[in-house]
């Protein structure tokens, strides 16, 4: 069996890097690690950490083609980020111009969560953690 220690980053390829590079730093506050300009693949490379963790690898290449995104395309799905008070976050989120949908109930665990978009419509998820008792 392969032992699988923990998810070590994402990869995303934006399409506008100065506006994902704002709305990954700015609006989520992700912290930057390190940014790289590749002269021969005339793409930048921004390592991206949330609370210390590396997390999100943000590419910017010449021209990348456009990837299906929604309705329920095969890939990968969405982003999903974990918080404390989901309604606290959309509020902050919505202040800065993000449209994020209404705050709905899973159906199977019973914590709340929401979607909303980054600058190339990948879909990321709010996940509110389950209040201890």
């Amino acid at each position: 069996m392969v032992m699988l220690k923990s998810v070590h980053h994402i990869a995303i390829i934006c399409s506008d890097y100065r506006q994902s590079k704002r709305f990954y730093t700015e609006v989520l506050g992700l912290e930057i690690i390190r940014e790289v300009y590749r002269a021969e693949r005339e793409s930048y490379k921004l390592d991206l950490a949330l609370n210390g963790h590396y997390v999100i690898e943000l590419f910017s290449f010449p021209e990348p083609p456009a990837r299906v995104s929604r309705p329920e395309a095969v890939g990968l799905r969405h982003l999903a980020f974990e918080v404390e008070d989901i309604a606290v976050v959309v509020k902050e989120l919505q202040v800065k111009g993000v449209v994020t949908e209404p705050i709905r109930i899973d159906e199977s665990t019973g914590c709340r969560f929401t979607f909303f978009e980054d600058p190339d419509q990948l879909p990321i998820e709010l996940y509110e953690a389950a209040r201890q008792s």
